[in-house]
């Protein structure tokens, strides 16, 4: 969803814990998805954050967090005008997608059971991700 974002323990192959920084940018949504292994803490550095999971919508403050189990879908979004700091962290990691995996033919719909690029109702309206 063109969100930027760094992952640092992608680099490192562990199977137990998976870490990234995302820069939420006004108006903007990463993918609608769950996961089959993975819990995720979602904690905001700068700004004030918002999540969906499942049919809820959170507000999180800075330095405050949010634990999202694996089987609940969530997305991290923006519907304000500054940008937003997210650390996320999680694991056990999803083995089929850590680098060097030999998985083939991996079932999306695990990860992806609905249109992952769907945008929150807080963003009707906005289109993202931008187009070139």
């Amino acid at each position: 969803m063109k969100i930027p974002n760094a992952d640092f323990l992608e680099r490192t192959g562990s199977e137990n814990l998976g870490e990234r920084l995302w820069r939420m940018p006004p108006q903007s949504a990463n993918t609608l998805h769950k996961h089959v292994r993975s819990e995720e803490f979602y904690f905001v550095l700068e700004g004030t954050g918002r999540l969906r999971v499942d049919d809820e919508t959170l507000t999180v403050p800075k330095y405050g967090g949010v634990w999202v189990s694996q089987e609940l879908l969530r997305q991290v979004f923006n519907d304000t005008d500054a940008e937003v700091l997210w650390f996320i962290i999680g694991g056990p990691e999803e083995l089929e997608f850590l680098q060097g995996s030999q998985a083939t033919g991996i079932d999306l719909t695990k990860y992806y059971p609905t249109d992952p690029t769907q945008l929150p109702k807080e963003l009707t309206g906005v289109l993202w991700p931008p187009q070139p």
